[in-house]
């Protein structure tokens, strides 16, 4: 089964919830950044994060960042989704490698760090982005994120995040929920969705027993009559190009670029997303500087 994401709302209009699979592009991650299991799990909880948050915003082009500053040895975890929920990121330190927690469980936590923020950027193609930072909860993710929507949103949220990871460090399963309580909820809404969450039990577990987003969250939800809103395929996906990187070394100006020839010629360019490495000659980069310098 392909990456999914599948939007939900209860029968009674008080529950909207967002589930989705997303192993084949949390594997991806792992290949193009060649994370250790850690890492691997801190970035592939937040890319899942950030698809369904992506995916809940409307307008054409429109694009959520989300990043993570938590101050543990990982550095800044970063994932950027656009409104169909294709994600892409990366962690800056992928290389990180730590001692499982007593419960065997990968120790994300201190890998990210706990006493930094997270910011949530949504570019809505408006004169200014929206841009809202909490700090951590924890650094275990799923709970800054709902401790986001929270504080910043004011939107009683729970989210379930898990990634599994396999004897050859490859990812098994990935995945996760997000829950949000609608105005005119009562304590027993809150009840039925905290049974349901407690009862489910761990999202990895959950998608490595069946990878379908649907089944999960009607498991975790299994209190409420559900209707499925829209489902869609989702995947790893830059959007990088030797025409953006082009236009990232015009904007740098003719004399900077004159500098780059006289010490190196050629220049390199890798993306951070996909790691795709764009070479430009002296003879492009002089070609660039007369055009700057032509339209002076």
């Amino acid at each position: 089964m392909s990456d999914r994401i599948i939007r939900a709302i209860s029968s009674d209009g008080l529950v909207q919830a967002a589930a989705i699979c997303s192993r084949d592009l949390t594997e991806r991650a792992r290949q193009i950044h060649k994370t250790l299991p850690v890492a691997t799990a801190a970035l592939g909880r937040t890319l899942a994060g950030a698809a369904m948050m992506g995916n809940a915003l409307k307008g054409q082009g429109a694009s959520l960042t989300l990043q993570i500053k938590g101050g543990g040895p990982l550095g800044t975890i970063l994932a950027v989704a656009d409104t169909d929920g294709n994600v892409r990121g990366y962690v800056t330190n992928p290389r990180v490698d730590l001692p499982l927690r007593a419960d065997g469980k990968l120790d994300v936590g201190t890998a990210v760090g706990a006493g930094g923020t997270m910011t949530v950027i949504k570019d809505l193609n408006m004169r200014e982005p929206y841009v809202g930072t909490v700090d951590l909860l924890g650094g275990e993710i799923a709970e800054d994120i709902a401790g986001y929507f929270v504080e910043s949103e004011q939107i009683p949220t729970a989210c379930g995040l898990g990634v599994l990871i396999d004897r050859d460090q490859s990812v098994r399963a990935a995945g996760g929920y997000l829950i949000q309580l609608m105005p005119g909820y009562t304590e027993d809404t809150v009840v039925m969705v905290e049974g349901g969450i407690m009862a489910a039990g761990n999202v990895s577990a959950i998608l490595d027993k069946d990878p379908d987003p649907e089944h999960m969250l009607r498991q975790v939800m299994s209190d409420f009559d559900l209707k499925i809103l829209e489902s869609s395929e989702v995947e790893y996906r830059c959007y990088c190009s030797r025409e953006r990187v082009e236009r990232a070394l015009l904007s740098l100006g003719a004399d900077e670029l004159a500098s780059i020839v006289r010490e190196q010629g050629g220049c390199q360019m890798s993306c951070q997303f996909c790691d795709t490495v764009y070479d430009f000659s002296a003879e492009e980069l002089n070609a660039m500087i007369d055009g700057l310098r032509a339209g002076q």
